[in-house]
Formats: structure tokens, sequence, C-alpha cells
């Protein structure tokens, strides 16, 4: 659940754009290069940046702060109504899923468009270039890749998060 929660929150999709298999998180980790994480912020760039300026604005930030958490909302329903029907093993209805469905998690951003625009904004300026929302995750990747060869393989991610 906390994994889903992190995904649904842009905050987190924003400010932690390799995903979490490449930072070792989870079952199915990839070695990443940096020419894929490349790919990839600039693909969400290119996602937020909704009338294609080259920069993303607190308004577009906003739009996609708020689609992430729909898509999370959606994704949470689903798997509760799953979950209500495997609980409920008898079939007789005592769980009914109106009371089930008030368990479902409140999700809101961990942080503001204000927050995410000073953030990702380095000269400040009231926009995010594509150079600026790189900037913070291909540090993030440099730090992993121990050896500089462009490829974060699953022993340097593994250091990166300790774990041996």
């Amino acid at each position: 659940m906390k994994r889903l929660i992190a995904l649904a929150t842009v905050g987190a999709a924003l400010a932690a754009a390799l995903p979490s298999a490449a930072l070792g998180q989870g079952n199915s980790a990839k070695p990443i290069s940096r020419a894929q994480l490349v790919k990839s912020l600039d693909t969400r760039f290119s996602g937020i940046d909704s009338n294609h300026d080259g920069k993303v604005t607190k308004g577009e930030l906003a739009a996609a702060q708020q689609r992430e958490l729909q898509a999370g909302i959606q994704k949470i329903r689903q798997q509760m109504q799953i979950k209500f029907r495997q609980l409920d093993t008898n079939k007789d209805g005592q769980l009914s899923q109106a009371e089930f469905m008030v368990v479902v998690p409140t999700l809101r951003a961990n942080e503001t468009p204000d927050q995410l625009l000073a953030k990702l904004d380095a000269n400040k300026n009231g926009s995010v270039t594509n150079d600026e929302f790189r900037a913070p995750d291909l540090a993030k990747f440099n730090r992993i890749d121990a050896n500089r060869d462009g490829i974060a393989t699953l022993e340097e991610m593994r250091r990166a998060a300790g774990r041996k």
C-alpha cells in the first residue's frame, strides 16, 4: 500500500523519476542506463509541459498532480474491491462494500505546486526547463553509478540503498 501511495503522488514521481525498481526496491530491479533515465525524464517532462513550450509552470504542475492523484485513487479503489471479494469468503455479504470502501485512504500530494516549483526552478524564473527538471534525478543517478560507466547496475543500486 505504501508503494502504491508513493506512486500515486506526483511529488514523489517528480522528485524521484528513477523508477523504484531501478533503485533496488521491489523484486524486479533492473539496471538502468543514463540514456534510459534521460529518456524517462524527458517523457515525464513532455507529459507535464502541456503547451509544449519547453517550460513547466505551476499550473502545469498542478494539473499533472491532479491526474496522478486521480489515477492513484482509481487504482486503490480497484484493489479495495478485489480485497473485499477476498475478505467476504462465505459470500454472505456481512462485510458490505460500502463499509469496506470507507477505509480507502485519502490521498494528497506530498508537496504543493508552489513547493515543487521552488524545488525544481533552479534559476527562480517561475518555470522549469527540461534541464532543471532532469538535474535532481541525474544527480541521484550519478551517485548510484559508482564506476561512471553510464549504467546503474543492480549491485550499484543495492550499494547506494545501503544493502549488500
